[in-house]
């Protein structure tokens, strides 16, 4: 079964898509909002709303990307979300990186958050990339800091390698690239990502109660050894922004279950140039929750060892450092930029 055929299946059996929206590519200015809520707010020093923003809806292969632009100086942080999240991972994280007069881009990839998710396309690490260029070619950035998280590492890594000189510096939180000996691949993601157990995956996902389940399930395995302020992070402000991700409609579920399928094939790929990433010589800082059980302490340490001079900065925090610590996130993405 390839990416294409379990987007198929997913959209015959399964309650968690519907028909894609209309494409659309427009521009509105929005005053500010309030964050997503909860524990994380009051450890963001004066970050009790989201700053005013550009919106915009970026053209892409007849489909659309929804992205925020929060206007200010000096390269652009261009902001990459995980699976299976999207761009309100960077909630707490964006007014440290706006009160220091930043310009500032989070968006959407295609098939998550508020951008469209046609359905019969094929979701993957290559697609994702695809965004990536889509965006910073509708916004004309011609300097740029890619600051990725989870999955968002693979894009952001891989058009550094295809657009060095666009590149003011590249900042990677709890992510991946290539084997890294001490990798976990967390459970709901293998459950995808093994093709003896994808079918069995998408039989549960396909009952709203069973996908309720499997939520839950991995939401607890991210809380073990963490602290309590992590876990209220997780519960209040992760959840349920994960949640929604799935119960909008259309659904997230198509784009994360292809690009689980992706996963292996994706990181066979990137061990065949991660030698590359020494010869970048562009500033590199990683910046790591250390309570990460699954992209953990070991994980940054090797990729730390593909890049020439990439500073690790380890934080008192979980898979979210941008959630749990976002001054902290922000003081090293200023320091270094």
């Amino acid at each position: 079964m390839n990416r294409r055929e379990i987007v198929t299946g997913i959209g015959v059996t399964a309650a968690w898509l519907v028909a894609p929206s209309s494409t659309r590519a427009m521009v509105e200015k929005h005053l500010p909002e309030n964050l997503l809520g909860g524990v994380g707010a009051s450890q963001a020093k004066g970050s009790e709303s989201i700053p005013p923003f550009l919106e915009h809806r970026v053209p892409r292969e007849g489909h659309f990307l929804y992205a925020r632009e929060y206007e200010g100086k000096g390269p652009t942080f261009v902001l990459l979300h995980g699976y299976p999240d999207n761009l309100h991972i960077y909630d707490l994280l964006i007014p440290v990186l706006v009160a220091a007069g930043r310009n500032v881009v989070a968006f959407d990839f295609l098939g998550f958050g508020a951008s469209e998710k046609p359905a019969g396309i094929d979701y993957g690490f290559k697609q994702q990339l695809g965004d990536l260029h889509a965006v910073v070619d509708f916004l004309k950035l011609d300097s740029i800091v890619p600051v990725a998280h989870d999955a968002g590492g693979v894009a952001a890594i891989n058009f550094t390698l295809s657009k060095p000189k666009l590149i003011a510096g590249l900042v990677l939180l709890n992510t991946f690239y290539a084997d890294a000996p001490t990798l976990r691949i967390p459970e709901l993601i293998e459950l995808f990502s093994l093709p003896q157990t994808r079918a069995f995956g998408l039989a549960m996902a396909s009952d709203p109660k069973q996908l309720a389940f499997l939520l839950r399930f991995q939401q607890l395995q991210f809380e073990i050894g963490v602290s309590q302020a992590q876990i209220d992070v997780i519960d209040k402000l992760v959840q349920p922004l994960i949640f929604n991700n799935f119960a909008q409609q259309p659904s997230a579920g198509p784009a994360f279950a292809a690009l689980a399928a992706d996963l292996r094939p994706q990181i066979a790929v990137n061990n065949l140039q991660v030698s590359k990433l020494a010869e970048l010589g562009i500033p590199t800082t990683i910046v790591w929750g250390k309570s990460d059980a699954y992209l953990n302490v070991g994980v940054a340490q090797d990729l730390a060892g593909h890049f020439n001079g990439a500073s690790v900065q380890l934080l008192d925090a979980g898979h979210w450092p941008q959630l749990d610590r976002p001054d902290d996130v922000g003081r090293y993405l200023l320091t270094e930029r």
